[in-house]
């Protein structure tokens, strides 16, 4: 069974150790990762990042996901990181985590997720999870990360989001 909590301190290692061992992540896109989550654990102020941990048994940290609301947008909201322990994937952690966050975001009257990911084809099945997902391509910025690795910008808009006559 998976439950969700909001990241504490004591998890950062066992989410560090989950970054370095999916073998997805270059070591300065985890460093961007744990900023995120330093900005999350030790600026109680901060309101642009919400860091969720899933656990399996015996509180095991199964993965995370790393959402918050796009600046100077209405209803916007951005999911920055989702990562599942390497000898926990392809169990379904990651669909639960994704669709927590959309709960969640949707609960703040979001209306619009947005997620990117590189066109490398290391990437080929993080880009189907996201169309199984039903998220839907909507831009690709050629040789964006470096020549030959294009952006990828996924969007799910939530049909609810109708407050306020748009």
């Amino acid at each position: 069974m998976i439950n969700f909590r909001k990241m504490t301190s004591r998890d950062r290692s066992a989410i560090y150790e989950i970054l370095q061992q999916t073998d997805m992540f270059t070591l300065p896109e985890i460093n961007v990762a744990m900023e995120l989550i330093d900005i999350y654990l030790f600026n109680k102020e901060q309101k642009d990042y919400l860091i969720y941990v899933a656990t399996a048994d015996h509180d095991e940290i199964a993965g995370y996901v790393c959402y918050g609301p796009t600046p100077a947008t209405d209803g916007t909201f951005d999911v920055y990181w989702i990562a599942v322990a390497a000898n926990l994937q392809n169990k379904g952690i990651g669909k639960k985590l994704l669709h927590f966050a959309e709960e969640e975001i949707a609960k703040q009257n979001g209306r619009m997720v947005v997620i990117e990911t590189s066109s490398q084809s290391k990437y080929l099945p993080t880009q189907q999870f996201y169309y199984k997902n039903k998220y839907v391509l909507e831009a690709r910025i050629k040789d964006f990360y470096r020549v030959g690795d294009n952006r990828m910008i996924f969007v799910k808009r939530f049909s609810h989001h109708n407050k306020g006559g748009k």
